[in-house]
């Protein structure tokens, strides 16, 4: 928090990924509910939104993210980088969408994303993951150098690395485990892939690759250690597999979190890693399987924290399943076979949805729901 106004103005205690995904989110919600009128009475405020994220963090309208960014680490992060990005990306492909059912004119967020999708697809991305171009020149936001003037012989030669790499608490060209979440949210709300789709699962295969440990007995993590300590496993946030570690990284980088590893399993499954997806699960669940920890209680930073509620996505990498009350359409793509049942809610009603012998079927406990169409893996096949 901060008394200073001016904190609030320019944009530093504003989360760029919770506001940017909180529009994707009301993109979900619509296409959930089905009521266009209630969209159109909430659109000049999600439109507010986005142009307040747009003048704050890309005011020279390049398609990414480049001043400071506030974020869910309780830093800024500088320049342009996959995970406050793919949210940006998100976001304005979910605006576009809603503006054009409201007949408004977003071409402007159209263009936004196309330029932003291919700088994310081209600057940062270093032929295995998505990086963070670490940038304090050109901005409107002032980088101010730590003073080293009056700090000890010892403390100088390290003042002097972190000015010279630039603000202390970034990634660079770290494997963030977090790095895409916004593309992951986005195809959790029904935007599909926005980001090449190739590229993606190369950086799901890299955090799992380099982040997943089944063994943090030698590991170092001067943070909140209990959260996945000895020999317990877990993904880590943030690795530097090339070698080049910046040298103080965001406090949270060598800490685990459930939030993160159910987020980053579920978009492997999304992708079609699916074994990999399930051995980032079962190594979490380990930890929380009641003999030391409480299988109910995944802290993290404090008890009963609600972003392990991501696991709920689980459901949808396995199964694919996904009501839109927009075109009335029931969406299945599994990864688990040609048969399965699965819990499914909607707005009107809930109850199990699956395949059976690769033909789909939908069980309603309560309530009702319309199905115009229904496609299984993209071909539309008749519901039972």
């Amino acid at each position: 928090a901060s008394d200073d106004p001016e904190d609030y103005i320019r944009g530093r205690f504003a989360a760029a990924d919770g506001q940017l995904g909180g529009i994707m989110k009301m993109y979900r919600d619509w296409r959930i509910y089905g009521d266009t009128e209630w969209l159109k009475s909430l659109w000049p405020v999600v439109s507010q939104s986005l142009d307040y994220c747009i003048r704050t963090w890309d005011p020279r309208h390049t398609g990414v993210l480049e001043e400071p960014q506030h974020n869910t680490f309780d830093i800024q992060f500088w320049g342009p980088n996959g995970m406050c990005s793919s949210f940006y990306l998100g976001a304005l492909k979910a605006a576009t969408g809603m503006g054009s059912a409201l007949g408004q004119d977003v071409a402007h967020y159209k263009r936004l994303y196309d330029k932003g999708k291919h700088l994310i697809e081209t600057d940062l991305f270093n032929g295995e993951y998505f990086i963070q171009k670490v940038r304090t020149k050109g901005l409107n936001e002032p980088f101010q150098p730590v003073d080293d003037k009056d700090m000890g012989a010892g403390y100088v030669e390290i003042v002097r690395s972190i000015n010279k790499s630039g603000p202390k608490y970034q990634y660079g060209n770290g494997c963030l485990s977090d790095g895409l979440t916004g593309a992951w949210l986005a195809k959790v709300c029904g935007l599909g892939d926005i980001i090449d789709q190739d590229k993606v699962k190369k950086h799901l295969k890299s955090v799992y690759k380099y982040n997943l440990k089944k063994d943090l007995t030698d590991h170092v993590n001067p943070q909140r250690p209990s959260y996945a300590f000895g020999p317990e496993g877990g993904l880590l946030m943030c690795t530097w597999p090339m070698g080049d570690p910046i040298p103080i990284p965001f406090i949270y980088s060598n800490e685990v979190w459930t939030g993160i590893e159910y987020m980053a399993a579920s978009h492997m499954m999304m992708m079609g890693l699916v074994e990999e997806g399930c051995d980032v699960v079962r190594t979490c669940r380990r930890r929380y399987d009641g003999t030391v920890r409480n299988p109910f209680d995944e802290y993290e930073c404090g008890h009963y924290y609600v972003r392990a509620l991501s696991s709920y996505a689980l459901l949808q990498g396995l199964t694919g399943v996904r009501y839109d009350a927009i075109d009335r359409t029931l969406h299945i793509d599994s990864r688990q076979g040609d048969s399965f049942r699965s819990f499914l809610a909607t707005a009107t009603g809930f109850g199990t949805v699956g395949l059976k012998n690769g033909k789909p079927f939908l069980e309603l406990a309560s309530g009702k729901l319309d199905v115009r169409e229904t496609l299984v893996s993209g071909v539309e096949m008749t519901l039972s």
